[in-house]
């Protein structure tokens, strides 16, 4: 099962939810980060991925190659992240048949009625849970 983690700017979401992800399943999925730049990629790499790759021709390219994508909302949105995650980036995470599973962080000026205002870690548990329930059913 090959889970694809997309973050960016200054990685930190991205490096949290590897960690989560690694603990729960530890080598029985293939971790793939991608971040939006260069500091993103190597923080997730560094949290335990086991691939990582940089940029929109990265993005665009492996989407279509995992499983399951895991990320903010923002990676659906063209010129999110300060404009760091490209229209051909959201068009990838969004146009691939792999599940998304996405956190729902009001920002950028999307707002999310009837998502709880969490902190990161508890959301990033709440995310593990869901990635388990979608594994179990895939095995």
């Amino acid at each position: 099962m090959k889970i694809a983690v997309i973050d960016g700017q200054g990685g930190g979401i991205g490096r949290v939810l590897v960690e989560k992800i690694r603990k729960a399943f530890g080598d029985k999925v293939e971790i793939w980060a991608f971040g939006t730049n260069s500091a993103a990629t190597a923080l997730m790499l560094k949290a335990g991925a086991d691939e990582g790759a940089t940029g929109e021709n990265a993005i665009v390219n492996s989407m279509g190659k995992v499983d399951i994508i895991v990320g903010t909302v923002a990676i659906l949105a063209a010129n999110s992240m300060l404009g760091e995650l490209t229209p051909a980036m959201a068009a990838a995470v969004a146009d691939s048949s792999a599940a998304k599973v996405l956190l729902p962080i009001n920002r950028g000026r999307i707002t999310i009625v009837g998502a709880k205002t969490e902190p990161l870690p508890h959301m990033a548990d709440c995310l593990v849970k869901q990635l388990q329930s979608i594994i179990e059913k895939e095995v």
